[in-house]
């Protein structure tokens, strides 16, 4: 996934499925700068972790 689709799932407000290594995620953040996002696995939302947007996929 790229930076801007990323934003956008984001800041939609409904939300899309998104994965990190195979593990369903929210994004809650995204840094269009750096290419990093913010997320948290869904089943978990006080792990939170900084990842590359390249390594997210939508299905």
């Amino acid at each position: 996934m790229d930076a801007k689709r990323a934003q956008e799932i984001s800041s939609a407000t409904q939300m899309a499925n998104v994965s990190y290594n195979g593990q369903a995620v929210y994004i809650e953040h995204v840094d269009q700068g750096t290419g990093q996002a913010t997320i948290h696995p869904l089943d978990n939302p006080t792990s939170k972790q900084s990842v590359s947007v390249t390594d997210l996929n939508e299905q």
